[in-house]
């Protein structure tokens, strides 16, 4: 009896030794480890926008449970704002946060994401278009033209943007002629035509070049942005609404090869990452832009409804810049096209759908509409 059951006792322990040994060996194995990315910002580290950024990271970082941590450095911590494309592309950079009109110099097709008036599309249908309307892949196709081994995520529907701040109101068009302004993308080619001498400015450089007399007035974002960089400090007016840049959104940029060595589950993680951040953005600009908005008026920031000749100027400029651009390149030509067929079917719906919200709102609180300049 005890010769049979000895080796049955040993089978017994070796078998539990190697069922401990089974168990044991995943969690060796899935060890976790953690995954840096060093990122820049194109924003001063006080502006909202880069607390978005930030917000983006945050989000993913809190969704990996420690295997991604994605930094975020402010503008200028390694390389100007208007460098960032460069040096994710080299990976000097792992990643970063901006618009894609600040690489129009590179190429006149990306102003297209921001620039201008988007046939009638407002922010979130940009995005629309971008996603779903074949806007990626021609940003794809662009990036690879320049030969920028980027990944490119567009998120954050922003407010329409003022017109801008300016040491007098702007009460008709010729008030626009011989103005130092500043603006980027190709809202440049579109105040140049209107009579502007435009600089076209990083963020973080506009107030103490408004603040020195080296401009008269200049554009950036929204009243929180605004506000955090000191505009109403140095100039009381601000002209509100334009087709300068009235459907633009955010970009988070991955250097390719780091990306691509990202576990697919990091990679889902960073998509839906990206898509909770635009929400949450959107939502967030709603809450900061309106009470900005009131402080400032409190500091005795005057606002001024820009003249509607102010816009059909934009317009009719926007229209011969679209033209000159597309005969020139044929990229350009073709997000250009591809953007027009989308906001001919949609505007329609949006606009033939939408209520009069403006009409609710004068109903409930009486509020007159910005004055006249």
């Amino acid at each position: 009896m005890t010769d049979k059951t000895t080796p049955n006792r040993r089978s017994l322990l070796k078998g539990v030794a190697v069922a401990a040994g089974a168990m044991a060996a995943p969690m060796v194995a899935t060890a976790q480890t953690t995954t840096s990315l060093r990122f820049q910002s194109t924003w001063p580290s006080k502006d909202i926008f880069h607390e978005y950024a930030s917000d983006f990271a945050s989000k993913v970082n809190a969704m990996s449970g420690g295997k991604l941590k994605i930094e975020v450095l402010p503008s200028g911590s390694v390389v100007p704002a208007f460098q960032l494309l460069e040096a994710v592309n080299k990976g000097t950079l792992d990643g970063g946060h901006g618009v894609v009109a600040y690489h129009y110099g590179k190429q006149s097709a990306l102003a297209l994401w921001g620039s201008g008036p988007a046939f009638g599309m407002d922010p979130n249908m940009v995005l629309a278009w971008h996603n779903y309307g074949g806007g990626k892949a021609m940003l794809e196709e662009i990036y690879k033209s320049i030969n920028m081994d980027v990944v490119s995520y567009l998120y954050g529907p922003m407010p329409t943007q003022p017109f801008g701040w300016f040491k007098k109101p702007i009460a008709k068009l010729g008030d626009v002629k011989g103005v130092k302004f500043r603006t980027v993308g190709l809202a440049v080619d579109m105040y140049t035509d209107m009579g502007a001498a435009v600089n076209p400015l990083p963020g973080g450089e506009i107030v103490p070049a408004l603040d020195r007399g080296l401009i008269d007035g200049a554009e950036f974002n929204n009243a929180s942005s605004d506000r955090l960089l000191g505009f109403p400090d140095v100039v009381k007016n601000c002209m509100l609404q334009s087709f300068h840049q009235s459907g633009e959104q955010f970009e988070i940029l991955f250097n390719k090869g780091k990306y691509d060595s990202l576990p697919a589950e990091l990679k889902a993680m960073i998509d839906y990452g990206v898509q909770a951040a635009s929400a949450d953005m959107s939502w967030k600009a709603i809450e900061r832009n309106s009470k900005d908005y009131i402080e400032l008026k409190k500091v005795g920031v005057k606002f001024y409804k820009t003249p509607d000749a102010i816009l059909q100027a934009q317009l009719a400029s926007w229209d011969k810049i679209i033209e000159k651009k597309s005969a020139e390149n044929p990229l350009f030509k073709k997000v250009i096209e591809s953007q027009k067929a989308f906001a001919e079917r949609t505007t329609q719906w949006q606009n033939d759908y939408m209520v009069d919200f403006k009409m609710a709102s004068r109903h409930y609180f009486g509020k007159k509409p910005a004055k006249k300049a």
